[in-house]
């Protein structure tokens, strides 16, 4: 008898989905984030890790890109944790209860400036 693999979950980049970060303590629950890998990378079968920034609805007075429930789905603001970008397994993606919205390319792309600007690195100082 084959026990055959379950099948990884398939974001794509801009959808919030929820995980257990495991930067985290130990007693902090499930988190919101976004998903900023490629697809190309996303839905490569054999690839089992994606790149994701976590979001916040502790909102702060730091330099964060905030996003409002309308772009989100969320219930409430929420902000991007650049400086928390990380790499996660597949596997431990786990869906939201309720239907959350995907954001645009364009937005992002505004969360990568935020990622760059976390690094010490201004967008305009990157060459093409």
């Amino acid at each position: 008898m084959s026990s055959a693999t379950p099948a990884l979950p398939t974001p794509s980049q801009g959808e919030i989905w929820v995980v257990k970060l495991p930067t985290e303590p130990p007693d902090k629950g499930l988190r919101f984030v976004v998903i900023v890998s490629t697809d190309a990378q996303n839905h490569h079968p054999r690839a089992t890790t994606v790149l994701v920034v976590p979001l916040s609805t502790t909102l702060s007075n730091a330099d964060r890109l905030r996003l409002s429930p309308g772009e989100t789905g969320l219930r409430e603001p929420s902000e991007i944790w650049a400086n928390g970008i990380t790499t996660i397994r597949k596997e431990t993606l786990r869906l939201p209860r309720q239907q959350l919205r995907k954001l645009s390319h364009g937005k992002v792309c505004e969360i990568a400036k935020y990622v760059i600007r976390a690094m010490g690195v201004f967008p305009e100082e990157i060459a093409r």
